[in-house]
């Protein structure tokens, strides 16, 4: 094999993704407390050593979860169909995202509360750059007369925060999307 990018052979493959799920499944069940490398490895029928190999420290294996998440949404922004991808107009591509972004934040409750327990991802800085470019350029297009940087930072801050994971355990997901989309309007909306 020449260089360029590594396959990764299909067992390794199987057993990440199955890591992985495991992970999660025990995330959602347990909460972070209850997730431990025995637990994860017997939930995917693989070895501890083969965990540690993989991802190095439980740390690595909650980063990777988050990283997959964030990279998936970048890749639907970059590439996906519209309106959170490329050809739809502005204001509804900001629409999507954020109820996209609602949706991993809220969906993943107990992953991100483990995480802001955690030292910061490696990838952060790239992962809120690229938001934070995303929704001022958007926020321009639609409101030049904003300062889209600080009102984009807003926006945002308001998904990541306490409120967010509440509403989630609360199981108010539904009306929390509402809300965040009526925020959202408000802000695409120029005033009289």
């Amino acid at each position: 094999m020449g260089e360029g990018r590594r396959v990764e052979r299909a067992d390794a493959a199987r057993n990440r993704r199955a890591i992985l799920e495991a992970t999660m499944a025990l995330l959602d069940e347990h909460g972070a407390a209850g997730v431990t490398m025995d637990r994860v490895a017997a939930a995917a029928g693989v070895g501890k050593g083969t965990i540690f190999h993989r991802f190095g420290s439980r740390s690595g294996l909650l980063y990777e979860l988050i990283a997959e998440g964030a990279s998936e949404l970048m890749t639907r922004v970059l590439d996906g169909p519209p309106p959170l991808g490329p050809g739809a107009p502005a204001g509804d591509r900001l629409l999507a995202f954020f109820d996209a972004m609602t949706c991993l934040v809220t969906d993943h409750v107990e992953l991100i509360a483990a995480y802001r327990a955690m030292p910061p991802h490696p990838r952060t800085e790239e992962f809120h750059a690229f938001w934070a470019e995303h929704i001022s350029t958007l926020l321009r297009e639609v409101r030049p007369d904003l300062d889209a940087e600080v009102v984009g930072a807003l926006l945002l801050s308001s998904i990541g925060g306490d409120l967010a994971q509440q509403m989630a355990r609360a199981g108010e997901v539904a009306r929390l999307r509402a809300a965040v989309q009526d925020m959202v309007r408000s802000v695409l909306t120029t005033p009289r």
